[in-house]
C-alpha cells in the first residue's frame, strides 16, 4: 500500500483528489486492494452519472456508509431505492415548495433575529446557527414537526457523519464492536437518532395524516409485513431525510458567509439587491427571480465549495467510459470539487466570482461541467427547497447584519459526507 497515498486519503481527501486532477482527466489509483478510477471531464460524469447509470451503483463511501446510514435513499439501490424515491419525490413538487416559502421566511426571520441578539459582542459559530436554521425549516416544511425539542440531533449526525467517513477509509475492516472511542460515541448517537425518530413518528401518528414526508414515510413502511423491517427501515430512511435535509445546505450557507466576507464588494451588492427587492418585509416566493445576483453568489459558492463533493460509483459490469476500459466491480470517482475547478472550463477556477454565473455567461460551457447537485436519475430531490432556503436567508441577512471571520482565525474545508467548515467557522455579528 501506497505510504502517501494512503495518508492522503485518511487525512487529505481533497488533496488526493486534486493531486489525480492534475495527472489528467482519467487517471488510476490503487491504494492497497483497492484501485479507483477518478474521471474528471465532464462527458465522463455525464456517461457515468447520467447516460449509464444502472451500470454505476454507489461506489467506495457510501456503500461502506451503510453500516452507519442503513438503507436510506442516499445509499439504496435499484427496486428499494425507486420505492423510497417514489414516496419521496411528492413533497418536493415545485408547487408545494412555493407554498412554503412563508415558512421559510419565518425561520430565516428567526435566525437574523439570534444573530442580532450577538450583534457587537463576542464571536460566534456561525456553524451551528445554520444548522439550527436548516433544522427548523426542514422540521416545518418535510416534516410539519418541531425539530426544536431534540437538542442532541446536532451531536448524533456529527457522530454519524465521523462513522460514515471512517467506515470509508477503513474500508469497512474494522469490525463495528471494537471499543474505539469514535465506535462508542457512534452506538450513542444511533440509538439517539433511533429515540428521535420513534418520538417524530408517535407525536405525527397522533394527527390526521397530511402530504408531508413523515406521513408518507409512515404510511409506506408500516405496510411492511414485519414490523421490526418496517422499523428500521423508518429509521434509514428518516436519518437519511435528517442528514441530506440540513447538512448540505447548512454547509453552504456558512460558506456563502466566509466567501461574502472575503469579498466586500459581494456582501455590499447583496445588501443593495435585498434592500432593493425586499425592502423591509420578508421575502415570497415570487422574489426568487429577482434576487439575480444573490443566485449568482450562490451558485458561485456551491461551484468552489459543493456540499457533495465526491459521488463513487461501483461498475456493475465491464465498461468503457471516454475510452478509458473500467473493469466490472471497479470503483470510479466523479469529484464535483475538481470538475468545478477544471480550467478548460472555468476561467480563473480558484477565483470566487459570480459573475460567471451571469445569464449568458454559460452558453459555452458544457452542462456536466458543474455538477453541485449529481446528475441523472439520482439528481438531487431537494435541491430547489436548498436553494430558496439559501436566497431567502443570504438575502436576509445581508439586508440587516455584517458578518466577519475572526482575524488570524483559518478556515479549512473538511470533507465529510458534506464539505464543512473543519472546526466550526466564528465570526463577528453587526448591523448594517
Amino acid at each position: 500500500m501506497a505510504p502517501a497515498l494512503l495518508w492522503k486519503l485518511v487525512r487529505d481527501r481533497l488533496g488526493l483528489m486534486s493531486s489525480a486532477a492534475a495527472y489528467g482527466d482519467a487517471v488510476r489509483i490503487a491504494i492497497g486492494p483497492k484501485v479507483l478510477y477518478f474521471f474528471n471531464h465532464p462527458d465522463h460524469a455525464k456517461y457515468v452519472l447520467a447516460d449509464n447509470p444502472t451500470n454505476y451503483h454507489k461506489g467506495v463511501g457510501l456503500a461502506q456508509a451503510k453500516r452507519a446510514l442503513g438503507d436510506g435513499l442516499l445509499t439504496s439501490e435499484g427496486e428499494l431505492w425507486r420505492k423510497q424515491r417514489k414516496v419521496i419525490q411528492p413533497v418536493f413538487q415545485a408547487k408545494r415548495i412555493a407554498q412554503q416559502a412563508n415558512v421559510v421566511a419565518e425561520e430565516a426571520a428567526g435566525l437574523v433575529a439570534r444573530l442580532r441578539a450577538h450583534a457587537g459582542g463576542e464571536p460566534i459559530d456561525v456553524v451551528p446557527e445554520m444548522t439550527g436554521l436548516t433544522l427548523g425549516v426542514l422540521g416545518r416544511t418535510l416534516l410539519d414537526s418541531d425539530l426544536g425539542g431534540f437538542s442532541t440531533v446536532g451531536q448524533s449526525f456529527e457522530a454519524m457523519q465521523d462513522q460514515a467517513m471512517f467506515e470509508m477509509v477503513s474500508m469497512s475492516m474494522v469490525p463495528m464492536w471494537v471499543p474505539l472511542p469514535h465506535q462508542l460515541r457512534f452506538r450513542r448517537a444511533r440509538k439517539d437518532l433511533q429515540r428521535i425518530v420513534d418520538d417524530l413518528v408517535r407525536r405525527r401518528g397522533e394527527r390526521p395524516p397530511g402530504d408531508d414526508a413523515l406521513s408518507r414515510l409512515i404510511e409506506s413502511t408500516t405496510r411492511e409485513a414485519d414490523p421490526l423491517v418496517g422499523r428500521q427501515r423508518m429509521r434509514d430512511e428518516m436519518v437519511t431525510l435528517l442528514l441530506a435535509g440540513h447538512e448540505t445546505t447548512a454547509s453552504t450557507l456558512s460558506w456563502t458567509f466566509y466567501l461574502a466576507d472575503q469579498h466586500p464588494e459581494v456582501w455590499e451588492r447583496l445588501r443593495a439587491e435585498a434592500v432593493e427587492v425586499l425592502g423591509d418585509r420578508l421575502p415570497t416566493f415570487e422574489d426568487l427571480h429577482r434576487l439575480r445576483y444573490t443566485t449568482m453568489v450562490i451558485d458561485e459558492v456551491i461551484r468552489l465549495f459543493p456540499p457533495v463533493w465526491m459521488l463513487s460509483r461501483l461498475a456493475q459490469e465491464a465498461d468503457v467510459v471516454g475510452g478509458y476500459d473500467v473493469p466490472a466491480g471497479s470503483d470510479v470517482l466523479i469529484c464535483p470539487y475538481t470538475l468545478h475547478r477544471h480550467p478548460a472550463f472555468w476561467d480563473q477556477p480558484e477565483r470566487f466570482d459570480p459573475e460567471r454565473f451571469e445569464p449568458g455567461r454559460a452558453v459555452d460551457r458544457p452542462r456536466y461541467a458543474y455538477i453541485p447537485f449529481g446528475a441523472g436519475p439520482r439528481f438531487c430531490v431537494g435541491n430547489n427547497l436548498g436553494m430558496m432556503e439559501a436566497a431567502f436567508v443570504v438575502a436576509m441577512v445581508a439586508r440587516e447584519l455584517r458578518l466577519t471571520k475572526v482575524p488570524g482565525y483559518r478556515v479549512v474545508a473538511e470533507p465529510m459526507l458534506s464539505l464543512r467548515a473543519r472546526g466550526g467557522l466564528p465570526m463577528t455579528v453587526r448591523t448594517a
